[in-house]
């Protein structure tokens, strides 16, 4: 079912909306009519909200790359409904979607159909994923069926706090700026990720590793890794690959806040990464992959 004139006005004005506002934000930025307290709030929020999807939504929720106390869930769950970018579970079922079909169709934003379309047009043409093909486990966990129907409250928290702490200004800049910033961040792994990096392992997708996406989004850049090993914690696999969300789930790994962290074997990335360099080199592989 698609979505109806009221969905498409909805998201319409979550698109532009925080763009608008951050070309606002731009000129008070200019004019400097804003002081450190905003843009404190900015990138503190944008940093929580961030990896509320990067760890919450995506590793967490979707890939179930850890396992955690339901304390250390809410949080993330919390901080990813903040992030403005749709209810935890439609936004699991979205990405589930994507790794099934991914660069073919039935991927909900594959470049293929044009850079814009992976970008944002998606969210007005790909029908929503179906909950219960694709997230089914999920509508069965009590915590995430209350952060899923809770989602506007966690949204307006995060509008709430800001304003509260700097007026207006801040709801600009910890608010909206914010929201349209980590938005288009996660988006251009969808983009950018699918038709601008390397590609170091044998796979049958677009995907691939972008230095400056996994600058901005916290890891989730090294696209290519996470497809060719979905569910493994973290996505930046040597020193090379900064990876801010790794980086935090090692410290809460080693304060045993998370467990059971999820590594693809040394042996399968060696044989993958092998593979490669054979399709490379022109040489059929005599030793296929399982999953290829």
């Amino acid at each position: 079912m698609g979505r109806t004139w009221l969905g498409h006005t909805v998201l319409l004005l979550f698109v532009t909306v925080p763009l608008l506002a951050t070309a606002y934000a731009m000129y008070t930025l200019w004019a400097r009519m804003i002081g450190w307290t905003e843009l404190s709030l900015f990138f503190a929020l944008y940093l929580l909200t961030g990896v509320g999807i990067t760890i919450g939504y995506h590793r967490m929720l979707t890939h179930r790359s850890f396992e955690s106390s339901n304390v250390i869930r809410a949080i993330f769950l919390m901080l990813g409904s903040m992030a403005m970018q749709g209810k935890a579970i439609d936004w699991a079922a979205n990405h589930l979607k994507h790794h099934a079909h991914a660069d073919e169709e039935g991927d909900p934003h594959s470049p293929l159909e044009g850079l814009f379309h992976a970008h944002v047009g998606w969210l007005f043409t790909a029908p929503p994923a179906d909950r219960e093909r694709y997230a089914k486990k999920l509508m069965q966990d009590r915590l995430i069926v209350f952060f899923d129907q809770t989602f506007l409250l966690w949204v307006a928290v995060g509008l709430i706090i800001p304003f509260m702490i700097a007026g207006w200004h801040g709801l600009l800049w910890g608010g909206l700026v914010r929201i349209a910033v980590v938005n288009h961040v996660t988006w251009a792994v969808n983009s950018v990720c699918h038709r601008f990096g390397d590609r170091p392992f044998a796979i049958k997708d677009e995907s691939r590793n972008n230095l400056l996406i996994g600058l901005l989004a916290f890891g989730e850049g090294w696209h290519h890794n996470h497809h060719a090993f979905p569910a493994m914690a973290y996505h930046g696999m040597n020193w090379r690959q900064f990876d801010l969300s790794a980086m935090i789930l090692r410290m809460l790994a080693k304060l045993r806040l998370i467990w059971n962290v999820k590594m693809p074997s040394p042996d399968l990335v060696e044989r993958r990464r092998k593979k490669k360099e054979q399709e490379q080199r022109g040489e059929a592989s005599a030793d296929p992959i399982p999953g290829d």
